[in-house]
């Protein structure tokens, strides 16, 4: 059964058409890639689904919950978490700390319990504490986890943020191109990351990708997308044979 079930959203900016009557499914099960060239609508699309804008037309729901009318607080509750485009780290923190912050979803203790930080609160803190550590062994980031982010390399600071991400808990993970500007070596390592996510935390993905060979390798799924609308859905080896993904997109 469809865990996210998009049906014709319509996204507008004034007189500009973001998306147009896109729809689509995503299992349990999958990994589906979205592609397109700049400006398709693809990073629009995310934004819809994490909360960030609100489509004019249309209607999406998660795992029964209808997206439409839910605060973005809840649907990060209800398990939805994403990664950027561009890096939306807090610059100033360690990496420990920024994983961390993606925790407060989960504390069930109150402000002034945890200014007390005694009891309850203070092994709440302790147990989230231990998870986070896990996921910073997980993205093998503990070299750097007491290091200010904003010090860290680019392909490092693209781990934290997954790793933010993973914080969450999520039950779908949307992520907005997380090998963008990144080299070879750093790119592996993040198509490991993703596909250790998906098939030893059986966590969905939707993923934006620029880099067709890695679409390629760790996709189940390909959605594409020009100028707002969806041309092409199917597996890996259909799109790259389709006649509008090769005009659009990919090229000769």
């Amino acid at each position: 059964m469809p865990q996210l079930i998009v049906n014709n959203i319509t996204l507008r900016f004034s007189g500009l058409t973001a998306l147009s009557d896109v729809s689509f499914e995503v299992t349990k099960n999958e990994i589906l890639a979205i592609i397109g060239p700049n400006g398709a609508g693809k990073t629009c699309l995310l934004n819809c689904i994490s909360g960030f804008y609100k489509p004019q037309g249309g209607n999406m729901s998660f795992d029964g919950m209808d997206l439409i009318t839910t605060p973005i607080y809840e649907r990060t509750m209800k398990g939805i978490a994403r990664t950027f485009q561009n890096i939306e780290l807090f610059n100033g923190l360690t990496a420990l700390d920024n994983i961390m912050a993606a925790r407060h979803a989960h504390f069930k203790t109150g402000v002034i319990r945890s200014g007390i930080h005694f009891g309850k609160a203070r092994d709440e803190e302790i147990y989230h504490r231990e998870i986070v550590e896990q996921i910073i062994d997980f993205l093998e980031i503990k070299p750097v986890r007491k290091k200010i982010v904003g010090s860290l390399p680019y392909g490092m600071r693209k781990r934290v943020e997954l790793g933010r991400a993973l914080a969450v808990e999520p039950k779908l993970l949307l992520l907005d191109e997380p090998m963008s500007g990144m080299n070879v070596e750093e790119k592996e390592d993040m198509a490991r990351f993703v596909i250790d996510i998906f098939e030893d935390k059986q966590i969905p993905i939707i993923l934006i990708e620029h880099d067709m060979g890695v679409v390629m390798d760790i996709s189940d799924r390909v959605m594409v997308l020009e100028f707002g609308k969806k041309i092409a859905e199917g597996i890996p080896d259909e799109i790259v044979k389709n006649e509008k993904v090769i005009n659009a997109y990919l090229g000769q």
